[in-house]
């Protein structure tokens, strides 16, 4: 009862749990357009995860593994500045591939469906995995190597399929999962559940970090320890995350938080009603691109004067990448802002100095100088 009242009186008073505060882009996270300015790699029919083994860039692109090789410093034919490696089909399945990595001896690890995770090629060809510790894989959104080996899978709901990351959101969920598997025995195990949107994990040292979207930070897990955060707080939904050249990771945001959306997610009634009566296309929600259609909730006058963005307007859809240290530290970020094109992030790779970002949104991969972003930035 009185554990109630107080909660009343926050929502009341907009306090605590019931504020609605976004943390705002400054520091290392101050807004740059480096990203929006990226030469275009390629763009794809259904991009969903990017994976490379050191030579080559592998991409999940609908039921297709694609293969670029990486041997010079191609830029995109879009831009007529250098030429697109072309690209092999590797693989081709009986469903989407939701998340895929390179394994360290050899072939790959592939979610299909969100379903199962398959290993094709390499000396665990066929092993296959739809279950763990008897638990069904559901939303496996993402999949990681160790240096051992061992593969770590994030699943993001018990409820909701990958596609559905906007019912996850907002229906509150908090059914996320961390896995780990062993390709050499089939082996598996839980490493965390009651995850908020688990979307994307990396082996750190001891440690394994996992990004949590809907608590808007990165938790790491080491044996039988209780999760500690990494990093929190952070202005956007985080997803993938993959090891930095030199140390350090790279971590995705497949769009912001806005005070709009906290709002809504804080209005239990309202959202049920969006959520029964309302396309989720035109929710007040997040989403991986935006401005293609009149429909939209917000668009128009509402956002801009005189074709200018209002500088309060809450943005949609937005492209970020941040680089975190060995400890979890904001280094710099790279970003797309409202205005641009290259948005819904949800993967990063970096393989011989260059950086190759997935922006789901508009379904094109970025190449980018790692030392020409940071030259950049510090310029």
């Amino acid at each position: 009862m009185i554990g109630a009242i107080l909660d009343w009186k926050e929502r009341l008073l907009g306090r605590g749990d019931a504020s609605i505060t976004v943390p705002v882009f400054d520091g290392a996270l101050k807004s740059n357009n480096i990203l929006e300015e990226a030469p275009v790699f390629a763009t794809l029919e259904a991009p969903e995860d990017l994976a490379t083994d050191g030579e080559s860039l592998f991409v999940a692109d609908g039921r297709t593994i694609l293969r670029y090789g990486l041997g010079g410093a191609g830029q995109s034919a879009d831009t007529g500045a250098g030429a697109c490696p072309s690209a092999v089909e590797v693989h081709r399945f009986e469903e989407s591939v939701s998340a895929l990595a390179c394994l360290p001896a050899g072939g790959l690890a592939v979610a299909l469906g969100g379903r199962e995770i398959r290993i094709v090629g390499g000396p665990h060809d066929g092993r296959r995995w739809d279950a763990v510790g008897g638990a069904r894989l559901h939303a496996v959104n993402a999949v990681a190597t160790a240096p051992d080996g061992r593969l770590l899978v994030t699943d993001g709901s018990l409820e909701h399929p990958v596609a559905h990351w906007r019912h996850d959101l907002m229906g509150l969920g908090r059914s996320g999962r961390l896995f780990e598997l062993t390709p050499a025995d089939g082996a598996g195990r839980a490493l965390a559940t009651g995850l908020a949107h688990a979307f994307g994990a990396c082996a750190a040292g001891p440690e394994i970090w996992v990004s949590e979207s809907w608590s808007h930070r990165v938790r790491a897990y080491a044996g039988a320890r209780r999760g500690r955060a990494v990093t929190d707080s952070l202005p956007g939904y985080p997803s993938r995350l993959s090891p930095a050249a030199g140390g350090g990771f790279w971590l995705t945001c497949f769009t912001l938080r806005t005070q709009l959306v906290e709002f809504v997610l804080r209005e239990p009634a309202y959202r049920r009603r969006m959520l029964a009566e309302i396309e989720p296309q035109y929710w007040i929600a997040p989403a991986l691109n935006s401005g293609n259609t009149f429909l939209e909730p917000m668009q128009g006058a509402q956002l801009k004067m005189m074709g200018v963005v209002k500088p309060w307007a809450p943005p949609r859809s937005y492209g970020l990448v941040i680089r975190l240290t060995a400890e979890g530290l904001v280094r710099y970020s790279l970003h797309s802002r409202f205005d641009g094109k290259h948005h819904g992030v949800v993967a990063a790779v970096e393989c011989g100095g260059d950086l190759f970002v997935l922006a789901k949104g508009c379904r094109k991969i970025l190449r980018l100088s790692v030392a020409d972003a940071e030259r950049s930035l510090a310029g």
